[in-house]
């Protein structure tokens, strides 16, 4: 059990420091940073510092070519952890900010699952915790490695915007980048740590997120990161989107289609790398290639490709030759175990259920997700409060639709895509170094799409080399599978020591 001091009142953090507008702004003097504080000790030994609230974020506004101050638009929750140091001198320890996607995606998920002192206990696929659900000691903590920062952006958590204010401000690609980045740029600069390695991690969208702040802090205040970790990656939206026109996602996601066949028990006789790397071939080759043809492929052409994506997917030629070679994940989610009345889960096709209708021709809901959100929302309710300290009535956001709909307009005719932000940071800043983790299972962003973007990078063989790749037998979220977690927890802690 992880030990803690508990003071008789809540202990606070510094209100936020006054506009730097200066005696005519109107900083609205009720609005401030309401964090609690407390101190731990790992069951190691490391004794630490948790900062539980929210930070407020202030923007400078202008009438008439003249500053009417810094004014407060949002109140950012965040979960510091920092280890206790010696004060004297500069801190050298790493720091991690981390958060997670969607958009409308809370940091529960890397907290609670994999990084923070105290984890989940959700079970895993086939051996799920019933409620009401518990926390345990996270043995493998990246905390032991590393300062961690979890960031939720607005409408996520318990961030939201301040009073008179439009949440819909944040809720964009620019906007929502800027402001994550004024996040991390504040907390460095309060906390003296811009001469600490600094990383970001990010997950899912969070890895999109994770790049463009990456060159907003290098553009704008000149904060180079150390590294980025990027979990369950996509940088570039249209390898995802099974848009009319475009072949690409339907060959970027066969692999994952077999190697979730594979796991239920569908391919058997096989290893798992040897039915991927097939399923990986194909689609590179014959598979891409007939996809670009259409209509010109001959009766005995198409015939075989039928029986090749059956004979991969073990899915039957009926269903295949009714989508014309190209299905979307959500058709797959409810093919595949169809006559076993299951659908397969999105973010980790381990997790089954029964839909409400076995005749739908699409899956809307995710059993994976359904399987896990229940645990995750229990565990960070009561650890803020009860462990953390920090008490707000408001609820939780863990997934919120309420950031919808989400602006791309930066992109506006063009495909929401971040690698050539990653490649100028990758020129500019020679030490950036970036890991990369992959789960076989993983339906939202399979692993073969990441790939493919950065075989498509304008790299060379020296930024190449900065590179490290991880593969896990689980979803989206591999640390679900507590085995992975352990592996991944142990290579994070690597990338972020130097190792």
């Amino acid at each position: 059990m992880v030990s803690q001091e508990h003071p008789d009142t809540p202990a606070s953090a510094p209100a936020a420091a006054a506009s730097p507008a200066g005696p005519d702004a109107n900083p609205a003097p009720d609005v401030t940073d309401d964090f609690a504080v407390r101190r731990h000790t790992l069951p190691s030994g490391l004794a630490y510092t948790t900062t539980t609230g929210r930070m407020v974020f202030r923007k400078e506004e202008v009438s008439d070519g003249k500053s009417d101050g810094f004014r407060p638009k949002a109140e950012i929750f965040l979960v510091a952890y920092t280890a206790d140091a010696p004060e004297t001198g500069p801190n050298r320890r790493p720091v991690v900010f981390a958060f997670n996607g969607g958009p409308g995606s809370s940091s529960v998920w890397l907290h609670m699952g994999l990084l923070g002192p105290r984890m989940v206990d959700s079970g895993d696929a086939g051996s799920l915790t019933p409620p009401p659900f518990d926390l345990v000691d996270n043995p493998q903590t990246l905390l032991e490695h590393a300062d961690l920062v979890l960031i939720d952006p607005v409408n996520t958590g318990f961030s939201r915007v301040v009073n008179g204010n439009d949440a819909a401000e944040f809720h964009g690609f620019e906007e929502d980048r800027d402001l994550v980045a004024e996040v991390i740029r504040l907390w460095t600069t309060r906390n003296n740590r811009w001469l600490s390695p600094k990383y970001l991690v990010g997950e899912s969208y969070g890895t999109l997120r994770a790049v463009a702040v990456a060159g907003k802090l290098f553009d704008a205040y000149g904060l180079a990161v150390n590294g980025l970790g990027l979990i369950s990656t996509v940088l570039n939206l249209a390898t995802l989107d099974f848009a009319p026109g475009r072949d690409t996602p339907y060959a970027l996601h066969l692999p994952t289609y077999a190697a979730i066949a594979h796991f239920h028990g569908r391919i058997p006789g096989r290893e798992l790398a040897d039915v991927v790397r097939e399923a990986e071939a194909y689609a590179a080759r014959e598979y891409g290639y007939a996809l670009t043809q259409g209509s010109r492929l001959s009766a005995e052409e198409y015939d075989d490709v039928v029986a090749r994506l059956a004979a991969i997917t073990t899915l039957s030629e009926g269903f295949i030759r009714r989508t014309n070679l190209r299905w979307d994940y959500a058709m797959f989610s409810a093919e595949l175990l169809r006559e076993d009345n299951l659908a397969v889960g999105r973010i980790d096709g381990r997790f089954t259920a029964a839909p409400a209708h076995q005749q739908d021709w699409i899956n809307w809901d995710d059993p994976s997700l359904v399987a896990i959100n229940g645990p995750y929302s229990a565990a960070i309710n009561h650890y803020v409060r009860a462990e953390l300290g920090y008490e707000n009535d408001l609820p939780y956001e863990i997934l919120s639709g309420r950031v919808q709909p989400w602006s791309y307009k930066t992109f506006e005719g063009v495909p929401v895509d971040v690698t050539g932000t990653l490649e100028r940071l990758l020129v500019h800043n020679p030490a950036l170094r970036v890991h990369v983790d992959y789960g076989y299972y993983d339906g939202a962003t399979p692993h073969f799409a990441a790939e493919y973007v950065w075989a498509h990078m304008r790299l060379s063989d020296e930024a190449r080399s900065r590179f490290t790749h991880h593969y896990y037998e689980a979803g989206h979220m591999m640390y679900v599978n507590p085995g992975c977690r352990v592996d991944q927890l142990r290579n994070l802690a690597g990338f972020v020591t130097g190792g």
